[in-house]
């Protein structure tokens, strides 16, 4: 069974830097894209970052796009995302999504639907 853990929020400030990490277990994560969603407080759930299996593809959410990053440890599997130049927007429960599909071609967020429990970021202005 697909089993999605993130681990790394916490409280920062504005301006600061972190990395999110999501172990995934019960699926070959090295053959599904993978990617993060997060949801603020009062919004609905929003697309933050993807990555293709083999990492030859990536996308952002514009909010987000050079400021964030999105990786990935096929041999570990571990996905990442590291977050630079924090705002306090970028407050949110943060989820870790596999794709419902191995070597999907192109990269699509929109069949990310497995997701974990999430990890709380809060940034302080």
């Amino acid at each position: 069974q697909v089993q999605l853990v993130e681990s790394g929020g916490g409280l920062v400030r504005a301006g600061d830097s972190l990395r999110l990490s999501c172990a995934a277990s019960g699926f070959n994560f090295e053959s599904y894209d993978m990617g993060w969603f997060r949801q603020g407080p009062g919004k609905e759930s929003e697309f933050v970052a993807a990555i293709n299996w083999n990492s030859f593809a990536t996308e952002y959410a514009d909010s987000v796009k050079g400021r964030f990053s999105i990786s990935r440890d096929n041999r570990n599997n571990t996905l990442y995302l590291h977050m630079h130049s924090v705002k306090a927007e970028d407050t949110a429960l943060y989820h870790c999504a596999a794709d419902t599909a191995a070597f999907r071609m192109p990269l699509s967020s929109r069949y990310l639907a497995r997701w974990g429990q999430g990890t709380l970021v809060t940034v302080s202005s």
